[in-house]
């Protein structure tokens, strides 16, 4: 089969790894990289460090409106569909790349599959909501991580296609911190200690263009009693800019990270404290306390074992929450185990060929 895999920001590198490497074994895979995230450090480090393949494709689509950017995507990616005219179209996830690459394919009909489909938040107005229930409706291999996310799939009606395969970010990160065993620590270079800061991410636009949600945050962070890394991403940096935000002095900014450096600064983190989707699952299982800055999940097994609590963005929450953030005993198997990138394979070839 040829297959078409559209790319656009960086969680979604990360599940393409081993997922390209599982198809590239029988397959024919060409990756379209719409430019969602466009700057090195967002981008090209993950595609370098990860062994990726290089885009076939790239659609420099870069920052706009959501309506704007999924309709540059759209038009981008039909046109690389109607010149390839591949039998399927691979998304992940819930971004505007995702919804654009589930469109196109639809609207060509071509093929669709989704990877980490039936995810649910039930928050109707977040765009990443309607992105990953529309991108389910659309396509034609649905790849759960877990029971959950099916059970989620079946209460729409959506029976037909569905795969529980596990989470391929599992692959990704299994095969990371196995490598990461044999470098020096990484972590020390960031200049903080292994165990004693918390380590932070802050990206959702609910989170940084709202001013008074903004200051509660970093009031929080500035509250912790130790020093905090905070890779920061284009859009906190902006904020905190522009609303004029002042940092406190225990918390130490720094680029966005690459994946090994993201994930040893995790694995080193006393706890994290994060609005990302995929940092709290890679919290979940490397077995750090975390602490979620929004009042709903998509990833609900995580808090369901009690490795992961939602605070919103309330400062006092937030303080309280990382202040008896513990290690726990509890089971972190709600995903799946190794080998979901074969999983999904299989999938395909069971409902495509």
């Amino acid at each position: 089969m040829k297959i078409v895999t559209v790319l656009g920001a960086r969680p979604q590198f990360i599940k393409a790894a081993p997922v390209s490497r599982e198809l590239r074994r029988v397959h024919e895979e060409l990756i379209v990289h719409t430019g969602q995230h466009y700057d090195a450090l967002m981008s090209d480090i993950f595609f370098d460090e990860l062994g990726i393949p290089a885009p076939d494709a790239t659609l420099h689509v870069g920052s706009a409106s959501h309506g704007a950017q999924t309709a540059r995507m759209l038009e981008g990616v039909e046109a690389v569909l109607l010149r390839e005219r591949p039998d399927a179209v691979l998304v992940y996830g819930d971004t505007n790349s995702t919804l654009a690459g589930a469109l196109a394919a639809s609207k060509l009909g071509i093929a669709i599959v989704h990877v980490e489909a039936g995810l649910r938040s039930f928050v109707r107005h977040m765009p990443e909501e309607i992105n990953r229930v529309l991108t389910d409706r659309l396509s034609d291999v649905c790849c759960c991580p877990s029971d959950v996310a099916r059970a989620n799939l079946a209460a729409e009606g959506l029976t037909k296609g569905v795969h529980v395969v596990g989470d391929v970010m599992l692959d990704a990160l299994t095969e990371t911190a196995a490598r990461l065993q044999n470098e020096p620590l990484r972590v020390q270079a960031l200049g903080v200690e292994p165990g004693s800061f918390v380590l932070a991410t802050v990206h959702r636009a609910a989170n940084t263009d709202d001013p008074a949600r903004l200051r509660s945050i970093v009031d929080a962070l500035g509250a912790v009693g130790g020093p905090v890394l905070w890779p920061i991403h284009p859009r906190a940096r902006h904020a905190i800019r522009q609303q004029g935000v002042l940092l406190p002095a225990n918390v130490r900014v720094v680029e966005p990270l690459g994946y090994f450096d993201l994930v040893s600064a995790l694995t080193h983190a006393r706890a994290a404290v994060t609005d990302s989707g995929g940092l709290q699952k890679e919290a979940y299982w490397l077995g750090i306390p975390c602490v979620t800055l929004r009042d709903e999940t998509e990833w609900t097994e995580t808090v369901a074992s009690g490795w992961n609590v939602l605070v919103d963005a309330d400062t006092e929450r937030i303080v309280e929450a990382l202040r008896i953030a513990r290690r726990i005993d509890a089971p972190r198997t709600a995903y799946g185990t190794v080998g979901a990138a074969a999983r999904v394979a299989l999938a395909i070839e069971h409902e495509l060929t």
